[in-house]
């Protein structure tokens, strides 16, 4: 049994035919998905977070949303760039969200991925210490909402106001929070990072280191990092591990015409240049249901993974998102036993 989410970047354009003009396009049309997924049975939620660009940005009002029009479904993000939030005012947001949600909040955090600005973040005010990389920096960030959010002091009292001159937390807490905290990972070190803090692990498409090898294969390696990091440290909670992927099944004329093209360039996986990397960019799934069925049960991270989470199509209408939900998990999912 897996569960399955979606996951969306919430693009929107204002050119001619684009089903999202403007961001309240976008951001209504993520609502409706999100509604449409729960009723259709799907486990999560998943939005985007790409800060300067015409994409989903500010999480936290959006999830809140998100949670007043489902009851169900888990509503979690992928990710949050943790090199532009105020951890300790995130915390607050996080917990107040995760309350109005009845706990279904799974935070997914990370460093990033390149932004339309140059280093952005420190237009938001956080700049890198001397010596200190971005990387630390976003994990630094990372430390201390973890340790806010598991109610630790991070203030003292003023004892005019409260009688009291000792340690203060956060207000409010969300009871459970701290153990659903994903950690976005594109190489084997950070996966062996993820385990060791204890936080789950959340795997996407981009690879950011390239070992020549097939993507999915090289996922499930770091899977397997991760939950021996996990072990070793001795967390006593389960650990989870969410993989995206990419998947159109192509089930009627319309989905030919629009996709059937894409189906045998999407089956080959690539290689570029993030930020100077060498990264590796995953295969889509693209084509008829039978050979999607077969090619991911051939999918060694699909395997590892207990979570599986759709990314969605950009600039899509609302029904063609609805449809290709319904038709992963009512026909691609029973047959792989995800169901």
């Amino acid at each position: 049994m897996k569960k399955l989410g979606f996951l969306t970047f919430g693009q929107h354009s204002d050119f001619p035919g684009s089903p999202t003009q403007t961001p309240r396009d976008a951001l209504r049309q993520t609502i409706d998905l999100a509604v449409a997924a729960e009723e259709l049975g799907f486990d999560a939620a998943f939005i985007r977070v790409h800060h300067y660009s015409r994409q989903l940005i500010s999480p936290f009002p959006l999830l809140a949303a998100l949670a007043a029009r489902t009851s169900t479904i888990d509503l979690g993000t992928g990710v949050i760039d943790m090199r532009y939030e105020n951890p300790l005012y995130m915390s607050e947001e996080a917990a107040v969200t995760d309350l109005l949600s009845d706990g279904r909040l799974q935070l997914g955090l990370g460093r990033g991925s390149p932004e339309s600005a140059l280093q952005g973040y420190q237009s938001f005010g956080f700049i890198p210490a001397d010596g200190e990389t971005d990387v630390e920096l976003a994990r630094e960030h990372t430390a201390i909402f973890r340790y806010a959010i598991a109610g630790n002091p991070v203030a003292t009292a003023n004892p005019a106001t409260t009688d009291w001159d000792g340690p203060i937390c956060i207000e409010p807490q969300s009871e459970g929070l701290a153990k659903r905290i994903w950690w976005g990972s594109g190489t084997r070190e950070s996966a062996r990072w993820c385990g060791e803090q204890g936080m789950n692990l959340m795997s996407s498409t981009l690879l950011t280191e390239d070992t020549g090898g097939v993507p999915s294969d090289v996922q499930a390696e770091h899977i397997r990092i991760f939950r021996r990091a996990w072990t070793d440290a001795g967390h006593t909670h389960a650990p989870r591990v969410a993989v995206t992927r990419s998947i159109i099944p192509i089930s009627s004329e319309m989905d030919r015409n629009v996709w059937g093209e894409l189906a045998d360039a999407a089956s080959v996986d690539s290689v570029g240049d993030l930020d100077g990397r060498a990264s590796r960019f995953g295969r889509r799934y693209i084509g008829d249901v039978g050979r999607i069925i077969a090619d991911l049960s051939a999918d060694a991270a699909v395997g590892e993974a207990d979570t599986i989470l759709l990314d969605i199509p950009a600039l899509q209408t609302l029904d063609f998102n609805v449809n290709l939900l319904s038709s992963v998990i009512n026909e691609v999912a029973p047959a792989l036993d995800w169901r």
